[in-house]
């Protein structure tokens, strides 16, 4: 279970942005921006962040705020990528 793609996205964020929180701490609903407290380098930061962790690219189109409003919606956003 630690290696499930909502794992290593919560790992990747705390890692990337340097925050003063354990992964486990980010729940799958927790808005990124308003509960954790990201600002916009940041949610930056985890977009290359995905790229590098996943080997996924974003198009210009992909940059809806939905696909990263929290863990649960990247999660599903980086299965369609790989699976596609």
């Amino acid at each position: 279970m630690s290696d499930s793609v909502e794992s290593r996205i919560r790992q990747m964020i705390v890692e990337r942005c340097f925050l003063s929180i354990a992964p486990e701490q980010i729940g799958d609903l927790d808005d990124l921006v308003e509960a954790v407290g990201l600002d916009s380098v940041q949610v930056l930061e985890v977009v290359v962040g995905l790229e590098e962790t996943f080997g996924i690219t974003f198009e210009d189109a992909d940059f809806d705020i939905g696909n990263f409003r929290n863990v649960g919606s990247i999660a599903r956003y980086v299965r369609s990528k790989v699976a596609g």
